[in-house]
């Protein structure tokens, strides 16, 4: 089908926030207040964050500052991958913490368990279902990095089914699919936007205190507490978790670390069920392909496709406008790459097409640490897989901030056990200055592509990359 003819009548929106059921906005901030816990942006990082927050301890009185809507920027905008892994992946993992991998695993499929069990608890309707993703090769290089991941599964006690052609299609049926590998139980998908609304509300039954279209331009040590000033008023608080992705930090050693990538997706109309039914695709699990740009793609609770990834967009400068999030050329594109991939389902259309940026650092997981005294904690750089990991990312800035209220040892006093990981401790390579940044990235990208065209071979770039620990992905 027509790529433009198919995207004709698509909205310029993300489909997720783009329903009457998004709840009428909080107040601003206006005046003065005082809490003991302030948590900045109003992302997954910051609402589970504030929730973990009282559930530690009930007495806290918590502050959640978001600059604009709950929900509103990447965590409501993604594919809606919810992810055991906090490593963004285990192959991930295994090449940077190999000798933590197992505990890496172990905490990551804990906390896929206990976000399920959050959303069972507070009543959470968004459409939660672990149905575990596969992974497709379609490219015959790539069979060989399914085989490695799955020996390297096999040796932790991971159980990931290694499929052949004919198997790969009877899940879901692709001509292009030469292979597959299944985690059934690593994943759940979810409606990211009604996962951040249903946050919130837990948020607010538990008395944390939300004010929206509240951005905080800065932060400063006004004694014992820290003073942060918003538009509308001040806040002291006695304690800081900052969640505010990519978009400019508070703190400005932060933005050595992290670059803006703008990631695409497509939403197609509602799939009657004759036309599901020649995708087969009854378990429902997320897709992902394997090449180095890759696309990501599921099934919504109304049998709609969601279909994203393969270019992630450097904009040189770093400029983080709304005009990119639309960008008719990847669009076109991806639509293109949806009939390729199934063909059976040429004339089905696009409803909604958007795009969204997300916080990349070097080493594609989140990095962590403190600042002032340790009374503020950030957890950043979640590089597009943090629907799941943003609540490791929250634990961990309430250990790093501690106190006996919060559970902690006190004030970065101690340790817990993400707090005595490597992981945890580190932080990934720096990102050269601008004008470099860009010409590195830009030249990363073209390597890439140039490895996916080229059977998988990495150039000497790449390989250079390789060797120092640095990446870009999406």
């Amino acid at each position: 089908m027509d790529p433009l003819k198919a995207l004709a009548d698509a909205e310029r929106k993300p489909y997720w926030l783009d329903r009457p059921i998004a709840p009428e906005p909080l107040p601003p901030l206006r005046g003065g207040t005082t809490c003991d816990l302030a948590v900045v942006g109003g992302g997954f990082s910051g609402l589970w964050a504030a929730l973990l927050a009282k559930e530690r301890e009930p007495s806290l009185d918590v502050v959640l500052l978001e600059g604009r809507r709950i929900g509103w920027a990447a965590s409501g905008r993604n594919g809606g991958f919810c992810a055991a892994s906090i490593t963004h992946g285990l192959g991930n993992g295994l090449r940077r913490w190999p000798e933590e991998i197992a505990t890496l695993e172990r905490l990551g499929r804990r906390n896929l368990a206990e976000i399920e069990a959050t959303v069972t608890r507070y009543g959470i309707d968004c459409s939660f279902e672990r149905t575990g993703e596969l992974h497709v090769a379609t490219e015959e290089w790539q069979l060989a990095d399914l085989e490695e991941e799955a020996r390297a599964a096999a040796s932790l006690g991971l159980r990931l089914d290694r499929l052949d052609r004919e198997q790969t299609r009877a899940e879901v049926d692709s001509p292009t699919y030469l292979g597959g590998l299944w985690d059934r139980d690593g994943t759940a998908m979810v409606d990211p936007a009604r996962l951040a609304w249903g946050l919130r509300d837990a948020c607010l039954r538990l008395g944390v205190r939300i004010f929206e279209h509240t951005p905080v331009r800065s932060v400063r040590d006004g004694g014992r507490p820290l003073e942060l000033d918003t538009p509308g008023g001040r806040v002291r608080a006695r304690r800081v978790a900052l969640g505010t992705g990519v978009f400019p930090p508070l703190l400005r050693r932060l933005g050595h670390f992290l670059v803006p990538v703008y990631d695409y997706a497509l939403m197609t109309e509602p799939l009657p069920p004759a036309r599901l039914a020649e995708l087969g695709w009854r378990n429902r699990q997320g897709v992902g392909d394997s090449a180095n740009q890759f696309h990501y793609y599921r099934l919504t609770d109304d049998n709609r496709i969601l279909w994203g990834g393969y270019d992630a967009i450097y904009h040189n400068g770093g400029l983080i406008k709304a005009s990119h999030d639309q960008r008719d050329a990847t669009f076109e594109k991806l639509a293109r790459h949806f009939y390729e991939t199934f063909p059976q389902l040429e004339g089905v259309r696009f409803t909604h097409r958007w795009g969204g940026v997300i916080d990349t650092c070097s080493r594609f997981s989140a990095f962590f640490g403190t600042a002032y005294g340790s009374r503020l904690a950030y957890a950043v750089g979640y590089t597009g897989l943090g629907v799941g990991a943003t609540r490791f990312g929250a634990n961990v800035m309430l250990d790093l901030l501690g106190g006996p209220d919060l559970g902690g040892p006190g004030f970065g006093g101690g340790e817990t056990e993400r707090t005595r990981l490597r992981m945890v401790r580190e932080k990934p390579l720096p990102f050269p200055p601008e004008p470099f940044r860009s010409g590195v990235v830009q030249l990363t990208r073209w390597s890439m592509a140039r490895a996916d065209a080229r059977r998988g071979r990495r150039n000497a770039w790449l390989r250079l990359l390789d060797a120092m620990g640095l990446g870009f992905d999406s």
